[in-house]
């Protein structure tokens, strides 16, 4: 059973266990008199949409870009702080939706205790015994009726009594009463933001259960089952009434049913796919996907203390690996835990993940947990296709279509141009906007681009040509801006001003900069921006000017090059970096998530990307988590197995916090995803019509098996090996379906009609 456990409750936020249904999101701490669950709703946000376009941008871009061309670099980021930054410069927050006490009485000694996160039914258990008494609670956010659920037993009768208060800090308007069984709490984010309204209810088995003040009290029960629901005007008109219906749904339906609905629903995302390593790894294979009828071990059995007897606790087998091994048995938790994560925080007809998934703990959040789009939210969903999860990636996609009108209007009022863009962040209301006052960052037009290429990756796995039609507008509005933007310089078309993400070069002069025309990303960006545009103008019988123009501009972008040390350029001219060891390794977007720079197309390129990530390395790069599972996904795709392998080891030494959330440091949840996704591309990848089986695998998996792997073309695959060599390899067409595949040093051709299996022989 893949599952998270801990042998004591958690002190902090950080070792707390997340619940989610993609709306709603739990932190369980698990205490023994007082457990505490931090709350979280997708659409608390602060205030509202502001137009924060900066006005004088558009008249002063000419004088930016001529000073940008002079060399005059230092004048150029004065001017652009000035008249580019957003007004006001920054977007709004998400927020904490709040808290949840639960205050019970103090059973005196506690042994056999034990809180857990089963990911085989996304159901967390906290259970102890004191005295003669066995004490267990269960935990779920169900999607399907978008509730928490939680029910709290003990052996014998009338041993439960607690008192149950919701807070919100000091940011909220009013609490209330809601018959004599439930108690809400309700405000507005802001004099201009929307409204929310939370509630918890309960029903009792043997004792009483009433509501006191602001508290709802247990007294002398049998068994409680506590129902809690939170929702906000930006998807309600009336939150209250909506929380209200929901709760007396859950609470006729009752635990066990709410507990088997959640159960089907989740299952059926994640039991597509399974990852086993070892010499064992068949044997110990949990069969999934056999039956609908199949339940929870933990929940059916009653006993989760004993599901993983002479097993070490997560937090201590993530210690482990400080003593130089790393546990196969954490690398498949880990993977199993990122899929959850996903499945978790962002399901269809949902807000996407933000740079904390579907979890903040604060009101002023890092960075203000928005969607940071120079590569954190892309990162995000970068597991999506691969592991099975393509709805999972509809959110971002619905995000997307709510950015285009802003960025229609930024690009209008910015930059004088057609099309839409957007910088390096957005938030729940799509703006578009600059955000912060930040030179190396801000200033940044990529992010609608980048965004996008998403939309062709979703089409290429999928071959959904219904989605292809609705995302292809979109797209093409993308690449229009930068029809519009782009510049002529030595013969080639370039952005300016243009960044490489976050990162500062040092001129000649010793003058420091981040702005410039060209920078290789950007480049990168829009050479496949405006290939998905033209591929998929070619699928959907498309031919028009806009699509000539599209072809003739990506004829004009400057190529990848290779500086004189050997290393990929990152800007126009080989500027001496100011920081080396830079977090960003933006100029290698080419290599990883793109497929321009590859082993066996581009050797130069390819070699030039190794000893740049190999500079980076010994310049100290790599010390946060989400930039340590990127250089994972770059490796995997140089084919440098024991490379991955050692990075995989530092992003759990360095950058993973006791419950496995990534560490930047503070947490961020695209480290998670970046990390699911590279375990992928040690075993799999496909690109170009190619699939490479194995291409980077690390010496500490010799044997193992990968089921449910999604690969371009509309197929799934299971991929079996021992003793480093593919033993099996299965490819299910959902659609007609063909590919070069390479393994033990040799290439077939592998083809298979609409609903047929073919096999590696």
């Amino acid at each position: 059973m893949s599952e998270l456990w801990f042998d004591r409750p958690a002190k902090v936020w950080e070792e707390a266990l997340p619940l989610g249904n993609g709306r709603l999101g739990a932190m369980v701490f698990g205490g023994i008199t007082g457990e505490h669950l931090a709350l979280n709703e997708e659409s608390v946000w602060y205030g509202c949409y502001r137009d924060r376009n900066n006005p004088d941008a558009k008249e002063q871009l000419p004088k930016i870009r001529q000073l940008i061309l002079d060399g005059r670099i230092k004048e150029a980021e004065r001017l652009i702080r000035l008249s580019m930054s957003g007004c006001p410069d920054s977007m709004r927050p998400y927020q904490s939706l709040g808290d949840l006490h639960l205050d019970m009485e103090d059973p005196g000694e506690v042994k056999e205790y034990r809180r857990s996160l089963d990911f085989g039914c996304a159901l967390a258990q906290v259970s102890y015994v004191a005295g003669e008494t066995k004490y267990t609670r269960e935990y779920f956010t169900s999607a399907p009726e978008n509730l928490l659920v939680m029910r709290l037993r003990a052996e014998g009768e009338g041993k439960i009594n607690l008192t149950a208060l919701l807070r919100r800090q000091l940011f909220f308007m009013g609490t209330r009463k809601v018959g004599n069984s439930a108690i809400a709490l309700w405000g507005q984010i802001g004099d201009d933001g929307v409204r929310y309204d939370m509630q918890l209810s309960g029903r009792a088995k043997g004792g009483k259960l009433y509501t006191m003040g602001e508290s709802l009290v247990v007294e002398d029960a049998d068994e409680v089952l506590l129902l809690f629901c939170a929702a906000t005007s930006f998807n309600h008109e009336n939150p209250g009434l909506y929380v209200q219906k929901q709760i007396a749904a859950g609470l006729e339906k009752g635990f066990e049913r709410l507990f088997w609905e959640h159960m089907v629903d989740y299952r059926g995302y994640f039991d597509r796919m399974s990852l086993k390593l070892g010499t064992d790894g068949v044997k110990k294979e949990t069969q999934t996907g056999e039956s609908e009828n199949r339940e929870c071990d933990a929940f059916q059995n009653g006993d989760a203390a004993n599901a993983s007897e002479g097993e070490l606790p997560t937090d201590r087998l993530l210690e482990s690996v400080k003593s130089g091994t790393l546990p196969t048995a954490l690398v498949e938790t880990y993977f199993d835990f990122g899929r959850y994560l996903l499945i978790s925080c962002s399901r269809p007809d949902t807000l996407p993940a933000t740079l904390q998934g579907l979890w903040n703990k604060d009101m002023l959040p890092p960075w203000g947990a928005k969607f940071t789009i120079n590569i954190n939210t892309e990162m995000n969903y970068w597991p999506a296709e691969t592991c099975n999860l393509s709805e999972c990636h509809l959110a971002l996609f619905d995000h997307i279509k709510r950015m285009v009108e802003n960025g229609r209007k930024t690009a209008r009022t910015m930059y004088g141009c057609r099309g839409f863009v957007a910088h390096h962040n957005t938030d729940i209301w799509g703006d578009t906007a600059v955000q912060d006052l930040w030179i190396p960052g801000s200033y940044w037009v990529m992010g609608a681009a980048w965004l996008c290429t998403h939309q062709w990756t979703h089409y290429q796995y999928t071959l959904d040509q219904d989605f292809l039609k609705e995302a292809f507008p979109i797209m093409r509005e993308a690449a229009l801006f930068f029809l519009d933007f782009m510049i002529e310089k030595d013969g080639y078309l370039v952005t300016c001003p243009s960044v490489s993400p976050e990162n500062t070069f040092i001129l000649p002069n010793g003058e420091r900069g981040s702005n410039s025309a060209g920078v290789t990303m950007d480049n990168q960006i829009l050479r496949d921006l405006f290939t998905q545009c033209i591929e998929a103008a070619k699928i959907l019988g498309v031919d028009d000017e806009l699509n000539e123009k599209i072809k003739s501009a990506r004829e004009r972008l400057r190529p990848t090059r290779i500086a004189s040390n050997g290393t990929l350029m990152e800007w126009e001219e080989e500027y001496e970096e100011a920081e080396p060891g830079h977090r960003h390794i933006s100029h290698l977007y080419g290599l990883h998530p793109s497929s321009q720079i590859t082993v066996e197309d581009t050797p130069e390129l390819a070699a030039a990307a190794e000893k740049t990530l190999a500079r980076r390395l010994s310049m100290g790069g790599g010390h946060t988590g989400w930039s340590c599972a990127w250089i994972i996904n770059m490796f995997a795709r140089l084919q440098k197995g024991e490379d991955a392998y050692q990075n995989l080891k530092k992003l759990f030494t360095n950058s993973t916090l006791p419950n496995l959330f990534d560490n930047h440091p503070p947490f961020q949840i695209d480290g998670n995803f970046g990390a699911t996704a590279a375990i992928v591309e040690m075993l799999v990848q496909a690109r170009n019509g190619k699939v490479f089986l194995l291409p980077a695998l690390p010496k500490a998996w010799p044997d193992g098996k990968l089921t449910g792997v999604c690969l371009p073309g509309n197929a799934e695959a299971v991929l079996e090996w021992k003793d480093g060599s593919v033993i099996r390899f299965a490819v299910l067409a959902k659609q007609d379906w063909s590919a070069d595949v390479y393994g033990n040093g040799e290439v077939k051709r592998i083809c298979a009609a609409a609903g047929e299996m073919a096999e590696w022989s």
